[in-house]
Formats: structure tokens, C-alpha cells, sequence
């Protein structure tokens, strides 16, 4: 995968996972995401940690592009944490979805299909393929210059 590519999937997902969690604090998302965790038999202490996790997980997803003084290795590095973080995220996701208690109303375009995490999910797993390649590369560039 060109580094382009994973740059403008990094972008992309930095924003979404970064606003996601954002909108959240407010109304109707709020309660929506309030209703989501406690029917999916969550910890109350979910809800908090889901916003700002979302938030971190943007801003992770953002950092390596907006820092100058991050080497390339560190970019990648950097991602895998993000890519990792957000696989996590979506799996509780898309748990959350399939759980029966949680009413369609309350989820995100009104659809119980976990549609939107597998995507979301999907896409994480390609930026992650992306950097775990950049950091092969660089091992075996480092590896040939010795």
C-alpha cells in the first residue's frame, strides 16, 4: 500500500474517530451512546472511557501527519497504536449492535446492522496493513545498510 494512501486512510479515520467521540458529549448523541452502553450490559465506567478512547484514537490517527519531528519508524509506530486501539473499539462496536436490547433508534443512521463499525473496522485493518509494511521496509533497509 503506497504511503499516500495509508496517509489519507490515517486522515480520514483521525477525523471520524476524533469527532465521533466528540459528539458524543452532547444531545442527542449523548443519550443515544448513554442507552447504547447500559443496554449492552457495559460497565457504566464504558461510557466515558468510549468517548475519550474515541477522541485519543483520532488524535493518534492525526498525530504522525501534523508533527514534524516524528521519524518514519515512529509514524508507524505511532499508527499501529492508533490501528490497534481502533480494532478494539470496533469490536465492542460491533458486540454493541448485535446485542438484542439495544434498540435501532439509538444507533448510529437508525441501522442494526453493524454496518458502519465493520467499515470503520475494515478500514483500520488496511492503515494497519500499510504501516506494519512502511516498518518492514524500513527494518529491511536498516538491515541492508549495515
Amino acid at each position: 500500500m503506497s504511503t499516500r494512501l495509508n496517509k489519507g486512510l490515517s486522515l480520514v479515520l483521525g477525523v471520524l474517530m476524533f469527532m465521533f467521540g466528540l459528539l458524543k458529549f452532547f444531545e442527542p448523541f449523548h443519550g443515544w451512546f448513554d442507552i447504547q452502553i447500559q443496554q449492552s450490559h457495559l460497565p457504566h465506567e464504558a461510557i466515558l472511557a468510549g468517548k475519550l478512547t474515541e477522541m485519543l484514537t483520532g488524535v493518534l490517527f492525526l498525530l504522525p501527519w501534523f508533527r514534524r519531528s516524528v521519524t518514519t519508524k515512529g509514524k508507524d509506530q505511532i499508527l499501529l497504536v492508533a490501528c490497534f486501539i481502533l480494532s478494539t473499539q470496533m469490536v465492542v462496536a460491533i458486540y454493541v449492535h448485535l446485542q438484542p436490547g439495544v434498540p435501532a433508534s439509538v444507533l448510529p443512521l437508525g441501522i442494526k446492522p453493524p454496518v458502519i463499525p465493520a467499515v470503520v473496522l475494515l478500514l483500520g485493518l488496511l492503515t494497519a496493513f500499510g504501516a506494519w509494511k512502511e516498518l518492514k521496509a524500513e527494518k529491511a533497509s536498516d538491515i541492508s545498510t549495515q
